[in-house]
Formats: structure tokens, sequence, C-alpha cells
């Protein structure tokens, strides 16, 4: 049994003073509030919320960071600088790679990650290596398997994309069906785009694992939108609904440029969207209709896509501020609703998670209450003003993963990062 005493903690009903959590092989067991802190258990000051879920990531990514601004650009000129450094990655790279990005995700309060994984370079040694790569920083992953047949719509698969390539759907599915859950990994399926899998396939890819997640990037460029429009007549949205893709255990990742039907369909479907507010502000990407799909009916998640930053906390108040932006008005998401969106683990096949309650993993995260930018702010409010440097002590499972920044088993993730980059 282990014990952990939060000076403050964001319980199911609201925020609530010295609380007692107990847990059990990894388990919340019981949560009370005591007058005297117990001995023997761990003390979490601040201000204590569940574990954040990362619900997108493209772990290898990482690398371009702050490498692909000196000639602007586009989105599509960006891709071809991530097209270059995925010809070079190797399982064994990937996988030195991976754990250091992990474990700056462990740091920052992520306790379970959704990599959308499409480097298949012809089996599963790069799945197997995502998958080490988070037991080793100590967080749960859902490998989200990507299909991707064409390297754009009518157009055959060429270059580095034919390393992303099972060539057919049945070949994707039967690939996947080999990769082993175990208690710190799922797996789910994904599409990557209307634009890399035919029509002939999506009803194929969203069926195959009807019971996993499944995830798709969804309209982040108005040109994706122009050519599904001019090749089928639909939306990408609507060639999703055609083909049976919209489910509430799906996640459109993105989810920018949309039209007000679009935003009926998977609110009524219950799709969720997810939001990766610093790499859409990165990319140029735009600012989707959050609220108006929050209040659809769809989900809320958020992502850090390509790890421009890793940071929850800034992409959660991404969210409230590009609906800011694009409203003229402040509060469009309560700190709770923010809370909820930064800590939504279903999005990833974990349903318990994301709650410091009874049956719950034992994901807890503390953020300091006294440093420069969270002085004076409403226990209640955090989540506005801090940021992962603000994060003091992660736990994950029910075991510390780390402390003031530094990975508990990993050591200094700047210099995980440095020797691997």
């Amino acid at each position: 049994m282990k014990s952990f005493w939060c000076e403050r903690a964001w319980l199911p009903d609201g925020v609530a003073s010295r609380v007692l959590v107990r847990a059990e092989r990894g388990t919340i067991v019981d949560v009370s509030t005591v007058d005297t802190i117990p001995l023997g258990c761990e003390r979490l000051y601040g201000m204590v919320l569940p574990g954040f879920a990362n619900a997108h990531s493209h772990a290898f990514h990482r690398a371009l960071r702050g490498r692909t601004h000196a000639d602007g650009g586009t989105f599509w000129t960006w891709r071809d600088r991530m097209y270059a450094l995925a010809e070079g990655l190797t399982p064994d790279g990937y996988l030195r790679l991976a754990r250091a990005v992990y474990a700056e995700m462990a740091v920052a309060g992520v306790t379970a990650v959704g990599e959308f994984h499409y480097l298949h370079h012809g089996g599963n040694e790069m799945g197997e290596a995502l998958r080490q790569a988070a037991a080793d920083a100590g967080i749960r992953i859902t490998l989200l398997d990507a299909c991707y047949l064409a390297g754009g719509i009518g157009q055959p698969v060429t270059g580095v994309q034919e390393l992303f390539s099972d060539g057919t759907a049945e070949r994707w599915a039967a690939r996947v069906a080999d990769l082993p859950e175990d208690g710190n990994t799922r797996v789910g399926a994904a599409i990557h785009s209307v634009r890399a899998v035919p029509r002939s396939a999506l009803s194929l890819v969203a069926g195959a694992f009807p019971d996993r997640p499944l995830h798709v990037h969804l309209s982040e460029q108005p040109a994706e939108n122009e050519a599904c429009l001019e090749a089928y007549g639909l939306t990408p949205t609507g060639l999703l609904h055609e083909a049976g893709a919209l489910t509430p255990r799906t996640t459109a990742v993105h989810a920018t440029h949309l039209t007000a039907a679009d935003v009926g369909l998977l609110g009524s479907t219950s799709t969720g969207a997810c939001f990766c507010p610093t790499t859409e502000a990165d990319l140029a990407d735009g600012i989707g209709p959050a609220r108006e799909l929050s209040d659809a009916g769809s989900p809320l998640s958020l992502g850090s896509d390509q790890h421009a930053v890793v940071d929850p906390l800034l992409e959660a108040r991404g969210l409230e501020h590009g609906e800011r932006l694009r409203s003229g008005r402040r509060g469009r998401f309560a700190p709770a609703e923010l809370v909820a969106a930064l800590t939504n683990h279903a999005a990833l096949g974990w349903p318990a998670a994301g709650r410091i309650e009874p049956g719950a993993p034992a994901d807890l995260v503390a953020i300091g209450l006294g440093s420069a930018r969270t002085a004076g702010c409403a226990p209640d409010q955090v989540v506005l003003a801090a940021t992962a440097s603000d994060v003091t002590t992660v736990v994950s499972g029910g075991r510390v993963v780390a402390r003031d920044g530094v990975h508990e088993t990993l050591g200094d993730v700047g210099r995980l990062l440095e020797a691997v980059l």
C-alpha cells in the first residue's frame, strides 16, 4: 500500500484540501480528507491534478524542434523536412529518441500518451520500440497504428511514404493484429487522413478493431478539404461519416477547418476532437471551432503532436486562448473544462484514468503554487497560470517518476535529449 498526502487535490466534486490518496498495485483504493499527515506517506504540495493525457503524439517530430523556422514556408514545406527525418530512423534510434521524448512528457505531468504511429518500415519493430520507450519512461502508451496507403487522393505512395504503407488495408490490419497489448500498452487504430486512405478502404480500416480507439487527422489544412470535395463531393468529415468512421470511440485530430454541418456530424456521433494548439500555431494551421464542437457533443482532448512544446498546461491554455482570439470573448472554457480535456484518458482507451477516485490509476501531478508564475493565483485556476516548469512531482501508476523536472530513473531530460539529437 502506498499513500500520498495532497495539500490540495482536484477531485471529481471539486478542489479539496488535505487529501489522502491510498493506492495498491498502482490503483487508487481510497480517497479521504485527514487532519494529520500520516507517517511514511509521500507529501505533494500545491495543487494536485490527475495525470495528464497527451492524446496525440508523433515522437520523432521532436527532432525538428527549433530547426524549421529559418525559411518560413507552409505546412507542406515543413512536411518535406519531416519526411527526410523519418527516412533515416532505425528501430534502435527510434527507441532512444522516443524514450527521451516520453521522459520529457513524464516530467511535464503526462502519464499516458497516444502515439499516432505510421513509421512502419515494413513491420512492427518501430512500434515495439515505442512500447519499450514508454515503459522505460514510466508512462502508459496507446499505440495508434495508422493505415497509410496513398500519397494523396488518387496518388500512389512515393519515396519515404513507402516506409509508411502496408500496401493494402488488409495487410495493415493483419500486421496490427500481431501487436500485443499489456498492462502498460493499448493498441488502437488510425486512419492517417482521407488523403492517405482511399475511399474504398475507409470502412475496412474503421471497422477492423471495433472495440479499440480509432483516431484520424481531420481537416488540418484547407487544401485537404478542397481535394476531398473535388474528388468525392464530400468534406473529409462527410466522407468519414459515410464510411462509418465517426463513433464514440473515434477521435478527430485537429478538426480545424470544419463546416457547420461537419461540427453537427462530429457532435451527433459523439466523436471526440483532439486539439494541439501549440502545433497548430507553429504550423500556421489555424484555430478550430473547439467551443462549437464541445457544445455539439464532442468530448475534447489535447495533444502535443509535433512537440514544438511539451507542456500540457500550455496546450490547455492554448485551447482557451484560441477561443478568445477567434471570438473576442474571455472564459470560453471554464478551468474545469480545461482540466477535463487535459485529463481525457478515455480518448486513448483508458476510461478509468483521469480522475482522483477509487478504481482509477494512481496518477497524480503536483503543481507548485509559489513560483513567479503561480504565486497568488486561485488554486482552482492554476491551469490558466502554471506551466510545466511548475510541475514538482509526477506519480504514474502509484510510482513517483519525476521530481522538479528530473526523471527519477532517466535523469536530466535535457541531457538525455541532447545525447540523442
